[in-house]
């Protein structure tokens, strides 16, 4: 079978992936929105338990307190840079946010220093050794450096970081808003399906071996969503080995539902060229968040699931294809993202 690779939220063969997170082609070059002189980057390292990760802070130059924000990454073994294809979106917020006066802590992913040591039994991985418990151990020691206030710490999640930002934020009372960026709302058995669907039909036709990529996501959907699943047996996904309790964890979570039980503001974006995460999705957090006044979306048309300006024209949505080609987080999200923690409400349409 052929290998997995893992980009963004979702599981893709090997062929049809968006590149790996390694090295952007010919460098990285800063976005025209960053100003260089007005920050300093400071290499750190997060303590979670015996797994400790390197990451940077991104710090505005100056005295006093800022508002901090810590990135959390989506599935796989990311960089602190989330680096997909050509693209580094995180460092791209890190150096926007930062040239706008808000200190940006960024980390590599546990998954990506310590692969199947990730967690003291590889056959009990979850999202909370994935995930969640070194996002709030990220977020203790943001709200511990000298010049962030600590009363203004939130959290930012891409795809799976936004997916488990509300229970990332439920079990953290440091945490002063979160912000979803393309964070999928519906069961994540159910995307992995609709996602190879899209990107083996988008010809109109399916050949022989689309249909069997098709079966074998059907598949996983079915092995994760039956009621017989038991802890210990391991589903594969694509090539890949996935412990059942990574899903059986999952089974009973209720994003919508424990975002809508927040206090605390929530700003929730989304690529309208987005084929990993859904418009379907971001309709969903508006459905589960009505009548929430401490709640703000909002969609960007012609942006992928990166919040990067997508080559998909009319009606159709983005491919693989474009995380290969160079460019940089969206300045109109980089702009809503740091004005919504000055001054977290509403934003202008």
């Amino acid at each position: 079978s052929a290998d997995a690779k893992i980009a963004g939220l979702f599981f893709v063969p090997a062929e049809q992936a968006a590149g790996s997170n390694s090295a952007a082609p010919g460098g990285w070059t800063a976005p025209a929105y960053a100003m260089p002189n007005s920050f300093r980057e400071t290499p750190i390292k997060i303590a979670d338990l015996h797994w400790e990760l390197p990451g940077t802070l991104t710090a505005p130059v100056g005295n006093g307190r800022f508002p901090a924000v810590v990135l959390v990454a989506g599935s796989g073994p990311h960089d602190e840079d989330e680096t997909i294809g050509a693209n580094k979106p995180f460092k791209d917020l890190a150096w926007g946010l930062a040239s706008r006066g808000i200190v940006v802590l960024r980390y590599t992913k546990r998954t990506a220093k310590y692969g199947m040591k990730s967690t003291d039994d590889a056959n009990t991985l979850t999202v909370k050794d994935e995930v969640i418990d070194d996002a709030r151990a990220a977020v203790a020691f943001a709200a511990l450096q000298q010049n962030v206030d600590p009363k203004r710490v939130y959290l930012l999640g891409h795809s799976l970081g936004a997916y488990l930002a509300p229970r990332i934020a439920t079990g953290d009372p440091r945490i002063a808003g979160i912000i979803l960026l393309a964070g999928n709302i519906r069961p994540t058995e159910q995307l992995i399906v609709e996602q190879v669907r899209y990107l083996t039909s988008r010809n109109g036709t399916v050949s022989p071996e689309a249909r069997k990529q098709i079966d074998a996501a059907e598949q996983v959907q079915r092995e994760v969503e039956n009621p017989n699943l038991k802890p210990g047996t391991m589903i594969e996904v694509f090539g890949s080995q996935m412990p059942s309790s990574y899903w059986l964890d999952l089974r009973g979570y209720n994003p919508g539902q424990m975002a809508a039980a927040l206090k605390i503001p929530i700003l929730v974006l989304q690529g309208e060229k987005d084929y990993q995460v859904r418009v379907a999705d971001f309709e969903g957090w508006k459905k589960a968040l009505t009548g929430h006044s401490n709640a703000t979306f909002k969609i960007y048309p012609g942006l992928n699931h990166l919040f990067m300006i997508s080559t998909a024209t009319g009606d159709q949505l983005s491919t693989p294809s474009d995380y290969n080609k160079v460019g940089h987080v969206s300045p109109d999200v980089v702009g809503d993202i740091a004005t919504w923690i000055s001054s977290p409400g509403p934003l202008s349409k």
